[in-house]
Protein backbone atom coordinates (compact mmCIF):
# COMPACT_ATOMS: atom_id res chain seq x y z
CA UNK A 1 0.00 0.00 0.00
CA UNK A 2 1.21 3.16 -0.55
CA UNK A 3 0.63 4.42 3.17
CA UNK A 4 2.33 2.23 4.06
CA UNK A 5 5.26 2.44 1.78
CA UNK A 6 5.52 6.04 2.70
CA UNK A 7 5.64 5.64 6.48
CA UNK A 8 8.70 3.26 5.86
CA UNK A 9 10.54 5.42 4.04
CA UNK A 10 10.47 7.69 6.87
CA UNK A 11 10.85 5.46 9.53
CA UNK A 12 14.95 4.14 10.43
CA UNK A 13 16.35 1.09 10.79
CA UNK A 14 16.41 1.89 14.76
CA UNK A 15 13.36 2.99 15.10
CA UNK A 16 11.75 -0.41 13.31
CA UNK A 17 14.29 -2.68 15.47
CA UNK A 18 13.20 -0.72 18.62
CA UNK A 19 9.32 -0.80 17.98
CA UNK A 20 9.78 -4.93 17.73
CA UNK A 21 12.34 -5.29 20.25
CA UNK A 22 9.71 -3.66 22.48
CA UNK A 23 6.96 -5.95 21.07
CA UNK A 24 8.88 -8.84 22.40
CA UNK A 25 8.24 -7.36 25.83
CA UNK A 26 4.92 -6.80 25.12
CA UNK A 27 5.09 -3.69 25.36
CA UNK A 28 4.32 -0.75 22.95
CA UNK A 29 5.74 2.70 21.83
CA UNK A 30 2.64 4.24 23.44
CA UNK A 31 2.57 2.66 26.73
CA UNK A 32 -0.11 0.31 25.52
CA UNK A 33 0.07 -3.66 25.84
CA UNK A 34 -0.36 -5.62 22.66
CA UNK A 35 -4.32 -5.92 23.22
CA UNK A 36 -5.26 -2.59 24.08
CA UNK A 37 -7.40 -0.32 21.85
CA UNK A 38 -6.85 3.40 21.92
CA UNK A 39 -9.53 6.14 23.72
CA UNK A 40 -12.05 6.48 21.67
CA UNK A 41 -14.06 9.53 21.38
CA UNK A 42 -17.64 9.94 20.08
CA UNK A 43 -18.94 13.43 18.66
CA UNK A 44 -21.97 14.64 16.67
CA UNK A 45 -22.35 17.97 14.58
CA UNK A 46 -25.55 20.43 14.97
CA UNK A 47 -26.77 18.87 11.85
CA UNK A 48 -28.25 15.46 11.58
CA UNK A 49 -26.20 13.01 10.25
CA UNK A 50 -22.70 14.38 10.82
CA UNK A 51 -20.05 12.87 13.36
CA UNK A 52 -16.71 13.26 14.15
CA UNK A 53 -14.15 10.62 15.77
CA UNK A 54 -11.30 10.33 17.33
CA UNK A 55 -8.94 7.40 17.57
CA UNK A 56 -5.65 8.19 19.48
CA UNK A 57 -4.21 10.51 17.05
CA UNK A 58 -6.72 9.92 14.52
CA UNK A 59 -9.60 11.77 13.30
CA UNK A 60 -12.52 11.05 10.88
CA UNK A 61 -15.39 13.14 9.91
CA UNK A 62 -18.40 11.36 8.69
CA UNK A 63 -21.63 12.68 6.84
CA UNK A 64 -24.95 11.09 5.56
CA UNK A 65 -27.38 12.36 2.71
CA UNK A 66 -30.01 11.10 0.98
CA UNK A 67 -31.75 11.81 -2.51
CA UNK A 68 -34.68 10.14 -4.30
CA UNK A 69 -33.29 8.04 -6.64
CA UNK A 70 -34.33 4.91 -9.21
CA UNK A 71 -33.87 1.71 -8.14
CA UNK A 72 -32.02 -1.28 -9.48
CA UNK A 73 -33.76 -3.11 -11.85
CA UNK A 74 -32.92 -6.64 -10.11
CA UNK A 75 -34.06 -4.95 -6.92
CA UNK A 76 -36.67 -3.06 -7.28
CA UNK A 77 -38.14 -2.42 -4.04
CA UNK A 78 -34.65 -1.80 -2.14
CA UNK A 79 -32.99 1.85 -1.79
CA UNK A 80 -28.94 1.84 -1.81
CA UNK A 81 -26.08 2.68 0.44
CA UNK A 82 -22.59 3.80 -1.42
CA UNK A 83 -19.46 5.00 0.83
CA UNK A 84 -17.20 7.73 -0.22
CA UNK A 85 -13.92 8.72 1.33
CA UNK A 86 -11.74 11.63 0.87
CA UNK A 87 -8.03 11.38 1.42
CA UNK A 88 -6.50 15.36 2.12
CA UNK A 89 -2.58 15.79 1.98
CA UNK A 90 -3.32 17.36 5.31
CA UNK A 91 -4.06 14.42 6.85
CA UNK A 92 -1.11 12.82 5.21
CA UNK A 93 1.44 13.94 3.82
CA UNK A 94 1.69 10.53 1.48
CA UNK A 95 -2.36 11.10 0.53
CA UNK A 96 -2.63 13.24 -3.07
CA UNK A 97 -5.68 15.25 -3.36
CA UNK A 98 -7.72 14.60 -6.77
CA UNK A 99 -7.81 11.50 -7.51
CA UNK A 100 -8.42 8.32 -5.11
CA UNK A 101 -5.41 6.03 -3.98
CA UNK A 102 -5.41 2.63 -3.60
CA UNK A 103 -5.61 3.00 0.30
CA UNK A 104 -8.57 5.16 -0.26
CA UNK A 105 -10.56 2.44 -2.24
CA UNK A 106 -9.82 -0.14 0.21
CA UNK A 107 -10.79 1.80 3.09
CA UNK A 108 -14.53 1.99 0.91
CA UNK A 109 -14.82 -1.43 0.44
CA UNK A 110 -14.14 -2.58 3.77
CA UNK A 111 -16.70 -0.26 5.96
CA UNK A 112 -19.03 -0.61 2.56
CA UNK A 113 -18.79 -4.74 2.78
CA UNK A 114 -19.30 -4.58 6.62
CA UNK A 115 -22.14 -2.82 6.18
CA UNK A 116 -23.59 -4.71 2.74
CA UNK A 117 -23.28 -8.13 3.46
CA UNK A 118 -24.34 -8.08 6.79
CA UNK A 119 -27.62 -6.05 6.16
CA UNK A 120 -27.38 -3.70 8.74
CA UNK A 121 -29.26 -0.60 7.37
CA UNK A 122 -32.74 -2.11 6.08
CA UNK A 123 -32.87 -1.07 2.43
CA UNK A 124 -36.39 -2.08 1.73
CA UNK A 125 -37.72 0.71 4.16
CA UNK A 126 -36.28 2.96 1.95
CA UNK A 127 -38.60 2.19 -0.84
CA UNK A 128 -41.23 5.31 -1.83
CA UNK A 129 -42.51 3.65 -4.99
CA UNK A 130 -41.50 0.11 -6.49
CA UNK A 131 -39.34 0.47 -9.36
CA UNK A 132 -39.74 4.21 -9.46
CA UNK A 133 -38.32 5.75 -6.71
CA UNK A 134 -36.27 4.85 -3.79
CA UNK A 135 -33.88 7.11 -1.09
CA UNK A 136 -29.99 6.69 -1.88
CA UNK A 137 -28.00 6.67 1.42
CA UNK A 138 -24.50 8.27 0.63
CA UNK A 139 -21.87 8.08 3.58
CA UNK A 140 -18.89 10.38 3.34
CA UNK A 141 -16.02 10.28 5.20
CA UNK A 142 -13.31 12.37 5.33
CA UNK A 143 -9.95 12.29 7.34
CA UNK A 144 -8.78 14.67 8.98
CA UNK A 145 -5.44 13.05 10.35
CA UNK A 146 -4.00 9.72 10.05
CA UNK A 147 -2.98 8.11 13.19
CA UNK A 148 -3.20 4.94 11.82
CA UNK A 149 -5.64 2.26 12.11
CA UNK A 150 -8.29 4.28 9.73
CA UNK A 151 -10.16 1.65 9.10
CA UNK A 152 -12.02 0.99 12.47
CA UNK A 153 -11.94 4.93 13.10
CA UNK A 154 -13.95 5.59 9.32
CA UNK A 155 -16.35 2.47 10.03
CA UNK A 156 -17.16 4.13 13.58
CA UNK A 157 -17.90 7.55 11.94
CA UNK A 158 -20.14 5.96 9.75
CA UNK A 159 -21.93 3.85 12.03
CA UNK A 160 -22.91 7.20 14.12
CA UNK A 161 -23.44 9.50 11.27
CA UNK A 162 -26.36 6.52 10.57
CA UNK A 163 -28.00 6.49 13.51
CA UNK A 164 -28.16 9.99 13.84
CA UNK A 165 -29.26 10.76 10.13
CA UNK A 166 -32.94 11.21 9.53
CA UNK A 167 -34.38 11.36 5.84
CA UNK A 168 -37.05 13.43 4.95
CA UNK A 169 -41.11 12.03 5.30
CA UNK A 170 -42.72 11.78 2.19
CA UNK A 171 -46.05 10.75 0.72
CA UNK A 172 -47.69 9.78 -2.57
CA UNK A 173 -50.44 12.61 -3.99
CA UNK A 174 -51.47 13.43 -7.74
CA UNK A 175 -54.76 12.66 -9.76
CA UNK A 176 -52.81 9.38 -10.17
CA UNK A 177 -51.40 8.82 -6.81
CA UNK A 178 -47.67 8.31 -7.84
CA UNK A 179 -46.89 11.55 -7.56
CA UNK A 180 -44.00 11.99 -4.68
CA UNK A 181 -44.14 14.66 -1.79
CA UNK A 182 -41.18 15.69 0.17
CA UNK A 183 -42.16 17.14 3.42
CA UNK A 184 -39.55 19.80 4.98
CA UNK A 185 -38.77 19.03 8.48
CA UNK A 186 -40.84 22.25 9.82
CA UNK A 187 -43.85 20.66 8.38
CA UNK A 188 -43.51 16.94 9.27
CA UNK A 189 -40.69 15.01 11.58
CA UNK A 190 -38.15 13.48 9.27
CA UNK A 191 -37.76 9.66 10.45
CA UNK A 192 -34.65 7.84 11.07
CA UNK A 193 -33.40 4.76 9.19
CA UNK A 194 -34.01 0.95 10.60
CA UNK A 195 -30.87 -0.08 11.49
CA UNK A 196 -31.09 -3.98 12.50
CA UNK A 197 -27.69 -3.98 14.06
CA UNK A 198 -23.82 -2.39 14.31
CA UNK A 199 -21.20 -3.97 12.44
CA UNK A 200 -18.19 -2.67 14.09
CA UNK A 201 -14.47 -2.92 12.15
CA UNK A 202 -11.41 -4.48 14.21
CA UNK A 203 -8.09 -4.63 12.62
CA UNK A 204 -5.20 -6.62 13.72
CA UNK A 205 -1.39 -5.86 12.81
CA UNK A 206 1.43 -8.88 12.33
CA UNK A 207 4.72 -7.29 12.82
CA UNK A 208 8.18 -9.16 12.21
CA UNK A 209 8.92 -12.51 11.42
CA UNK A 210 7.68 -14.17 14.02
CA UNK A 211 4.27 -12.53 13.14
CA UNK A 212 3.61 -10.63 16.74
CA UNK A 213 -0.02 -9.44 16.39
CA UNK A 214 -1.56 -6.07 17.84
CA UNK A 215 -4.61 -4.75 17.68
CA UNK A 216 -5.32 -1.37 16.95
CA UNK A 217 -1.99 -0.21 15.17
CA UNK A 218 -0.83 3.09 15.29
CA UNK A 219 0.45 5.00 12.31
CA UNK A 220 4.47 3.99 12.95
CA UNK A 221 3.47 -0.12 13.80
CA UNK A 222 1.72 0.10 10.44
CA UNK A 223 4.95 1.29 8.84
CA UNK A 224 6.54 -2.09 9.68
CA UNK A 225 3.81 -4.24 9.89
CA UNK A 226 3.55 -6.96 7.54
CA UNK A 227 -0.17 -8.08 6.69
CA UNK A 228 -3.39 -6.76 8.31
CA UNK A 229 -6.97 -8.66 9.56
CA UNK A 230 -9.87 -6.97 9.59
CA UNK A 231 -12.78 -8.55 11.24
CA UNK A 232 -15.95 -7.00 10.98
CA UNK A 233 -18.46 -8.54 13.88
CA UNK A 234 -21.56 -7.27 15.94
CA UNK A 235 -22.43 -7.38 19.53
CA UNK A 236 -23.70 -10.16 19.24
CA UNK A 237 -20.61 -11.96 17.99
CA UNK A 238 -21.58 -12.85 14.93
CA UNK A 239 -19.01 -12.07 12.16
CA UNK A 240 -20.19 -10.22 9.63
CA UNK A 241 -17.04 -9.73 7.42
CA UNK A 242 -13.69 -10.48 7.59
CA UNK A 243 -10.37 -9.34 5.16
CA UNK A 244 -6.87 -10.48 5.18
CA UNK A 245 -4.48 -7.97 3.34
CA UNK A 246 -0.93 -8.11 2.83
CA UNK A 247 2.11 -10.39 4.27
CA UNK A 248 2.64 -14.29 4.49
CA UNK A 249 -0.44 -16.97 5.79
CA UNK A 250 -1.57 -17.09 9.04
CA UNK A 251 -2.57 -20.15 11.05
CA UNK A 252 -6.33 -21.16 12.01
CA UNK A 253 -5.19 -20.70 15.50
CA UNK A 254 -4.49 -17.19 15.71
CA UNK A 255 -6.69 -15.75 13.38
CA UNK A 256 -9.45 -17.71 15.79
CA UNK A 257 -7.94 -15.64 18.73
CA UNK A 258 -8.05 -12.84 16.90
CA UNK A 259 -11.99 -13.61 16.40
CA UNK A 260 -12.09 -13.72 20.20
CA UNK A 261 -10.60 -10.64 21.03
CA UNK A 262 -12.53 -8.70 18.21
CA UNK A 263 -15.61 -10.05 19.84
CA UNK A 264 -15.36 -8.24 23.13
CA UNK A 265 -13.99 -5.52 21.69
CA UNK A 266 -16.67 -5.17 18.96
CA UNK A 267 -19.06 -5.25 22.15
CA UNK A 268 -17.33 -2.49 23.82
CA UNK A 269 -17.15 0.07 21.61
CA UNK A 270 -20.87 -0.47 20.48
CA UNK A 271 -21.90 0.18 23.92
CA UNK A 272 -19.99 3.63 23.53
CA UNK A 273 -21.50 4.27 20.08
CA UNK A 274 -24.63 3.65 21.60
CA UNK A 275 -24.21 5.91 24.79
CA UNK A 276 -22.95 8.69 22.59
CA UNK A 277 -26.51 8.38 20.12
CA UNK A 278 -28.37 8.55 23.39
CA UNK A 279 -27.03 11.70 24.94
CA UNK A 280 -27.37 13.22 21.25
CA UNK A 281 -30.85 12.13 21.31
CA UNK A 282 -31.74 13.87 24.50
CA UNK A 283 -30.06 17.20 23.42
CA UNK A 284 -31.98 17.35 20.05
CA UNK A 285 -34.95 16.43 21.77
CA UNK A 286 -34.59 19.70 23.95
CA UNK A 287 -33.48 21.65 21.96
CA UNK A 288 -36.87 21.59 20.45
CA UNK A 289 -38.65 23.14 23.02
CA UNK A 290 -39.50 26.25 21.91
CA UNK A 291 -38.77 29.70 24.20
CA UNK A 292 -39.98 32.80 23.71
CA UNK A 293 -37.68 35.35 23.43
CA UNK A 294 -36.96 37.80 26.32
CA UNK A 295 -38.49 40.75 24.27
CA UNK A 296 -41.38 39.09 22.96
CA UNK A 297 -41.99 38.06 27.25
CA UNK A 298 -41.70 41.15 28.33
CA UNK A 299 -44.38 42.67 25.85
CA UNK A 300 -46.61 39.49 27.24
CA UNK A 301 -46.22 40.54 30.71
CA UNK A 302 -47.47 43.75 30.67
CA UNK A 303 -51.14 43.53 29.99
CA UNK A 304 -51.17 40.40 32.10
CA UNK A 305 -50.12 42.24 34.86
CA UNK A 306 -52.94 45.13 33.96
CA UNK A 307 -55.65 42.22 33.48
CA UNK A 308 -54.36 40.91 37.18
CA UNK A 309 -55.24 43.94 38.89
CA UNK A 310 -58.83 44.41 37.05
CA UNK A 311 -59.19 40.76 38.51
CA UNK A 312 -57.88 41.26 41.97
CA UNK A 313 -59.99 45.17 42.03
CA UNK A 314 -63.32 42.83 40.60
CA UNK A 315 -62.79 40.77 43.46
CA UNK A 316 -62.01 43.06 45.99
CA UNK A 317 -66.00 44.72 44.75
CA UNK A 318 -67.43 41.44 45.18
CA UNK A 319 -66.67 40.97 48.51
CA UNK A 320 -67.15 44.38 49.78
CA UNK A 321 -70.91 43.51 48.17
CA UNK A 322 -71.32 40.27 49.74
CA UNK A 323 -70.04 41.30 53.30
CA UNK A 324 -72.87 44.06 52.64
CA UNK A 325 -75.54 42.04 52.10
CA UNK A 326 -74.41 39.46 55.27
CA UNK A 327 -74.37 42.86 57.27
CA UNK A 328 -78.25 43.72 56.27
CA UNK A 329 -79.09 40.02 56.45
CA UNK A 330 -77.53 39.77 59.96
CA UNK A 331 -79.30 43.01 61.51
CA UNK A 332 -82.08 41.87 60.06
CA UNK A 333 -81.63 38.54 61.46
CA UNK A 334 -81.33 40.46 64.55
CA UNK A 335 -84.46 42.72 64.05
CA UNK A 336 -86.54 39.22 63.59
CA UNK A 337 -84.72 37.60 66.97
CA UNK A 338 -85.56 41.04 68.38
CA UNK A 339 -89.52 40.75 67.68
CA UNK A 340 -89.74 36.85 68.28
CA UNK A 341 -88.60 37.42 71.70
CA UNK A 342 -90.94 40.27 72.84
CA UNK A 343 -93.85 38.02 71.28
CA UNK A 344 -92.18 35.62 73.43
CA UNK A 345 -92.25 37.64 76.72
CA UNK A 346 -96.12 39.02 75.45
CA UNK A 347 -96.67 35.57 75.29
CA UNK A 348 -95.27 34.48 78.71
CA UNK A 349 -96.74 37.55 80.51
CA UNK A 350 -100.30 36.64 78.90
CA UNK A 351 -99.99 32.92 80.16
CA UNK A 352 -98.76 33.77 83.50
CA UNK A 353 -101.67 35.98 84.28
CA UNK A 354 -104.30 33.62 82.84
CA UNK A 355 -102.56 31.15 85.31
CA UNK A 356 -102.69 33.60 88.24
CA UNK A 357 -106.56 35.30 87.62
CA UNK A 358 -107.28 36.45 91.01
CA UNK A 359 -103.78 37.08 92.32
CA UNK A 360 -102.62 40.78 94.01
CA UNK A 361 -102.55 42.61 90.29
CA UNK A 362 -106.43 41.19 89.80
CA UNK A 363 -107.70 42.01 92.92
CA UNK A 364 -109.85 44.11 91.49
CA UNK A 365 -113.39 44.15 93.41
CA UNK A 366 -115.16 44.83 89.86
CA UNK A 367 -113.04 42.56 87.93
CA UNK A 368 -114.86 39.73 86.50
CA UNK A 369 -112.10 37.11 87.23
CA UNK A 370 -113.04 37.52 90.89
CA UNK A 371 -115.05 35.03 92.90
CA UNK A 372 -116.79 36.83 95.73
CA UNK A 373 -118.28 33.22 97.43
CA UNK A 374 -114.54 31.78 97.28
CA UNK A 375 -113.05 35.29 98.50
CA UNK A 376 -115.35 34.66 101.39
CA UNK A 377 -114.94 31.06 102.63
CA UNK A 378 -111.12 31.75 102.13
CA UNK A 379 -111.03 34.26 104.80
CA UNK A 380 -113.64 32.67 106.59
CA UNK A 381 -111.27 29.32 106.51
CA UNK A 382 -108.55 31.80 107.62
CA UNK A 383 -110.24 32.92 110.64
CA UNK A 384 -111.67 36.57 109.45
CA UNK A 385 -114.88 38.24 110.93
CA UNK A 386 -117.77 38.49 108.08
CA UNK A 387 -117.33 42.12 108.71
CA UNK A 388 -114.01 41.90 106.62
CA UNK A 389 -115.97 39.90 104.23
CA UNK A 390 -118.68 42.32 104.06
CA UNK A 391 -116.15 44.94 103.32
CA UNK A 392 -114.67 43.21 100.60
CA UNK A 393 -118.40 42.55 99.17
CA UNK A 394 -118.61 46.03 99.37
Amino acid sequence: MEQRLANTWRMTVNEKKFIETALHSDLRIDGRRPFDYRELTVKFGREDGSSEVQLGLTHVMGFVSSQLVQPYRDRPNEGTLSVYTEFSPMADPSFEAGRPTESAVELGRVIDRGLRESRAVDTESLCVVSGKFVWSIRIDLHILDNGGNLVDAANIAALAALLTFRRPECSLGGEDGQEVIVHPPEVREPLPLIIHHLPVAVTFAFIGDENMVVIDPTHFEEGIMGGRLTATLNANGDLCAIQKAGGDGVMQSVIMQCLRIASVKAADITAKIRKAVDSYNTERALSKIRRQPASVAVQVTEPNQIEVKELISKHKEKLMLKSEEGGASHSDDMEIEAQSSEQDKSRRRDSTSKSFVGGPLSWDPYSKGVDFEELQASIASRGGTCREAREIKI
